[in-house]
């Protein structure tokens, strides 16, 4: 589904990404996986079309893609969970969620909106709520929530752990597998290695902005360095 080559990105002379290369399959999860500062949440920035590619290709379903805007992004499907989720405070939760749906000009968006709150029936408890009060997990299903109303193809999602209990992302990763289960295709970035092997069919680590080490989930699990690195 995805294909990135020799993937270049800065910031001014600062290069943070380069020579990567990874694809991603369908219906299935991909990680990125490395420490803080190792050039994932850059990789989707760029992914998204809201960073500049100095140089390399990203080919989405056999099509060219590299430094196209955002909206066009989300119009071809895929759509980005930013780190630290990012939910509209002063907005309601009913409010963030038909923000996720602004592209489209569709007659599914009150379904896709049902099947949001079935995913997730907290949402639909707070629908009136304002999103600035509700708890970090509540936000994380917010932000999904607000991404899958775009109805995507290609799931951005940049360290949905992060900053979250144990009991909560276990929650989270449970709804990662049901989203590819009903089909969706996942990158998922992020610094938990442990969660992330848990659900991803293929794994590629980053460290300085550059892939180090790929394979599927079992095959790094098995590594020294991974073991050593991540794994502890």
């Amino acid at each position: 589904m995805l294909r990135v080559c020799g993937l270049k990105v800065s910031y001014g002379a600062a290069v943070a990404v380069r020579d990567a290369s990874f694809e991603v399959g369908q219906r299935q999860v991909t990680a990125l996986l490395g420490a803080n500062g190792a050039g994932k949440t850059t990789t989707m920035l760029a992914l998204s079309g809201l960073l500049p590619v100095r140089s390399g290709t990203i080919h989405f379903e056999g099509a060219r893609i590299e430094n196209l805007n955002n909206e066009r992004l989300l119009r071809l499907g895929i759509v980005q969970v930013p780190q630290g989720r990012q939910v509209f405070a002063q907005m309601s939760v009913l409010e963030n969620l038909e923000l996720g749906a602004f592209v489209r000009r569709d007659r599914e968006i009150k379904a896709d909106l049902a099947r949001v709150f079935d995913i997730f029936p907290r949402l639909a408890e707070r629908s009136e709520q304002m999103a600035g009060t509700l708890s970090g997990g509540e936000q994380q299903m917010l932000a999904i929530g607000r991404a899958l109303m775009a109805r995507p193809k290609l799931l951005l999602l940049d360290e949905p752990s992060l900053g979250l209990a144990p009991i909560v992302v276990d929650a989270v990763y449970e709804i990662i597998g049901r989203l590819v289960s009903d089909g969706l295709a996942i990158l998922l970035a992020e610094q938990n290695v442990t969660k992330a092997l848990s659900v991803a069919a293929r794994s590629f680590v980053l460290e300085n902005g550059t892939v180090i080490a790929s394979g599927t989930s079992d095959e790094l699990a098995a590594t020294s360095f991974v073991q050593k690195a991540y794994l502890g």
